[in-house]
């Protein structure tokens, strides 16, 4: 019995091996394929963390106490050349109706009146006009003293408006090295500050943060001085310019001036005056009498043969 059952159950076994080499093999799909290699892959690692950015004014409240001399160069820089951008404008330096108006009255120039130009320079004040004024208060002298004269007015006034523009080259100078200190006292404490770390933090992560906080005060100085020095030798350029101009203008004019050397000069008020009658109401000084017993000559007198001393002294103080 137990042999017959096993025999049939060898044979059922056998015919459903036989079923299933019967049919088809199953084919894989594209997608499948896919699918198990995403099962089998290693999961992806997590975003790597984006540098946050960098806030400028917490940047420039870690450069300490420092920032703060910085900070009004800054101011300085700032209103000086905005200062100096509207005091140089040519129509402050060099009137465009003054200059039309003296080359109108010097046209042509041996009919040039010194007392129409010295109004215009009062109707115009300007340096421009203080320095033709200079030059028409001295009509009467030779050309070159009249020339002269307007160089140094014109170095004088020239220096009275490059002045303000000197501040702005010591900030240029100055400012870097006002960083540069801040920086070098910041890398002294972050030096010192990693001589005592804690047990959490490491030296190189100290001196890091210490450099990077140091080197905001370097960064605001060169912020500070580079305009500065653009400025600066801006405004500079801009005073020679001009101030060239005007000299051109001066010594355009000049020569008119010249049929005067001698015969008149100008008075404060701008009038012409001879200069031959510039001494007519002082009184001619007359030399002191001879004291008694002398002549004119000096010498004294004897008296005449049979003449009295007396008749000779009525004699002298005659004479």
């Amino acid at each position: 019995m137990c042999l017959l059952a096993t025999t049939m159950a060898g044979a059922r076994v056998w015919g459903q091996d036989d079923e299933l080499q019967g049919e088809p093999p199953a084919t894989l799909q594209p997608a499948d394929i896919q699918a198990m290699m995403d099962d089998n892959a290693a999961p992806a690692p997590p975003p790597a963390a984006e540098p946050s950015g960098i806030d400028m004014l917490s940047l420039i409240a870690s450069g300490g106490r420092f920032m703060i001399p910085i900070g009004l160069m800054s101011v300085l820089v700032l209103t000086l050349a905005v200062e100096r951008m509207l005091s140089l404008r040519r129509e402050k330096i060099l009137p465009a109706d003054l200059v039309g108006e003296l080359r109108e009255i010097a046209e042509p120039i041996d009919a040039f009146d010194p007392t129409d130009a010295y109004e215009a320079c009062l109707q115009n004040p300007s340096p421009t006009a203080s320095v033709i004024g200079s030059m028409l208060m001295r009509t009467g002298q030779p050309l070159g003293e009249i020339e002269r004269t307007a160089n140094e007015t014109i170095q004088r006034e020239a220096d009275r408006c490059a002045a303000p523009i000197r501040w702005l080259n010591l900030a240029a100078a100055a400012t870097p090295l006002m960083g540069l200190l801040g920086t070098v006292w910041g890398m002294i404490v972050a030096f010192h500050e990693s001589t005592s770390l804690s047990a959490d933090r490491s030296r190189s992560e100290q001196l890091s943060e210490g450099i990077y906080t140091a080197l905001v005060t370097t960064l605001a100085g060169l912020a500070v001085a580079i305009p500065a020095a653009i400025f600066a030798q801006y405004l500079e350029n801009r005073v020679v310019k001009l101030f060239h101009r005007i000299q051109e203008l001066a010594f355009e004019l000049a020569p008119g001036l010249a049929r005067f050397a001698g015969h008149r000069r100008m008075d404060s008020t701008g009038a012409l005056l001879p200069i031959d009658g510039a001494h007519a109401n002082l009184e001619p000084i007359s030399p002191p009498p001879p004291p008694p017993g002398k002549s004119s000559s000096g010498y004294r007198q004897e008296p005449r043969t049979g003449e009295s001393p007396a008749a000779a002294g009525r004699a002298a103080k005659a004479n």
